[in-house]
C-alpha cells in the first residue's frame, strides 16, 4: 500500500532540504504559490522564516490549513453565510438559557 505521505527536496534559502507532506497539502501549497506568483521554495522560504516553533512540515501544514479557512471565512462572509461554529454557540447559548 501507498504511503499518503510524499516526501520531496526542495530548495530553501539556498540549502537543500527535504519535506514529508500528504499529497493534499503538496497541492494546496502549489496552489498558494501560484496565486502568489512565487516559486513552491520560495513559499517554503517565507513559511520557514516566519514559523515560531515546530517543524517545517507542521508548519507548512499549519500555513495551508490557515490559507484555506481564511479563504472559506471570506467567502462566507461575503455570501452572507455565517460560519458553522458561530451558528453553533449561538445554539448552545439559547439551549443553556432558562
Amino acid at each position: 500500500m501507498k504511503s499518503p505521505v510524499v516526501k520531496r527536496s526542495i530548495v530553501v534559502a539556498g540549502h537543500k532540504t527535504s519535506v514529508s507532506l500528504e499529497e493534499a497539502f503538496w497541492n494546496g501549497m502549489k496552489e498558494i504559490s501560484g496565486l502568489r506568483n512565487m516559486t513552491l521554495s520560495e513559499l517554503v522560504g517565507e513559511i520557514d522564516n516566519n514559523r515560531q516553533q515546530g517543524n517545517l512540515s507542521s508548519a507548512i501544514r499549519l500555513f495551508v490549513l490557515d490559507h484555506f479557512k481564511s479563504r472559506a471565512a471570506a467567502s462566507s462572509a461575503s455570501s452572507g453565510i455565517e460560519p458553522k461554529a458561530a451558528v453553533d454557540s449561538r445554539h448552545s447559548a439559547a439551549a443553556a438559557a432558562p
